[in-house]
């Protein structure tokens, strides 16, 4: 059996189902595409291989691999991309919640009813349909569940809208002791300035800081509420064309380590300047359809 066990984005990890880039499938056509980035470069010709991703996978699965973690993979559906693994469910506290996600991505979570039936049944929920939800935009932080929504009239016709208010009001009755603090977050056809999740915009860290894109964020008092929160001088600020590269995706093994992409220099070298250790990997292809390293987990065991 699996003892569910999250209740923040750094503790030490013990855990995990990493996604597979594994017969993806092949190039979407535009009119199939989820989102603005990866439609850019099916458009550009420059949409990832899948052997450049299957790469960059196992070198994120040998760092967990390092550091002594338990990886779960799904199993491979042909012709379906199953990346990014935080779409599909995500862990609070004990219980593992599963997103209703795009229909035409159901049948991912039947690629992880390995991992599932090690958990008791009354520790998964499965939402009403009227809850959207996804995992990147749910963060557990200590008292307080953090998560991104977009909960203006047009939702219904935003593809890059994924989890909306009535998310936000179910989790808070799942979670009645936890603090729940929700953001608005800018949605647009235009991949340098959609925040396709919370997690795209925001991501905190260990010692007390955290990343951050204010441009991410519909209401500056939001925006505001969480450079209070952190403290200014823990804040790593990036740029619009840092959160199109996805900087705010990196993944904690521990309030130490961050699994980081080996390009992300300007952040990769603050990071070791607050006396992180960090692991830096090849994720530039897969950050092509618009995630990273946050998106490819999905942390089932921290300490």
């Amino acid at each position: 059996m699996l003892h569910l066990n999250v209740n923040d984005e750094i503790s030490r990890l013990k855990a995990v189902v990493l996604g597979t880039a594994k017969s993806c499938g092949p190039i979407p056509k535009p009119e199939e595409a989820y989102d603005p980035k990866s439609l850019e470069h099916i458009l550009a010709g420059t949409y990832p291989k899948e052997e450049d991703m299957v790469k960059e996978m196992e070198a994120f699965a040998n760092v967990f691999e390092k550091y002594g973690i338990k990886v779960f993979r799904p199993e491979v559906l042909e012709d379906c991309n199953q990346i990014f693994s935080r779409d599909i469910a995500f862990v609070i506290g004990q219980k593992l919640i599963l997103a209703n996600i795009l229909p035409d991505r159901e049948k991912e979570i039947e690629a992880i009813l390995h991992v599932l039936d090690r958990i008791p049944d009354e520790d998964v929920i499965r939402p009403p349909e009227a809850v959207h939800v996804e995992g990147g935009d749910v963060m557990p932080w200590n008292d307080h569940i953090f998560i991104g929504t977009y909960t203006a009239e047009d939702y219904p016709d935003w593809i890059t809208a994924r989890t909306n208010k009535a998310a936000v009001d179910f989790i808070g009755q799942q979670f009645p002791n936890k603090i729940i603090k929700s953001f608005e977050l800018r949605k647009s056809t235009d991949a340098k300035q959609n925040a396709l999740h919370l997690d795209c915009c925001f991501q905190p860290l260990g010692k007390g800081k955290a990343i951050l894109h204010q441009n991410g964020f519909l209401v500056e008092e939001e925006y505001q509420w969480l450079v209070d929160f952190f403290g200014k001088e823990n804040i790593f600020e990036i740029t619009a064309d840092e959160m199109y590269r996805m900087f705010s995706n990196v993944f904690s093994i521990s309030p130490e380590v961050v699994v980081s992409e080996r390009n992300f220099t300007r952040l990769n070298n603050w990071l070791r300047a607050q006396g992180f250790i960090v692991e830096e990997i090849p994720y530039a292809e897969i950050s092509k359809q618009e995630g990273l390293l946050r998106c490819s987990t999905l942390p089932l065991i921290r300490e």
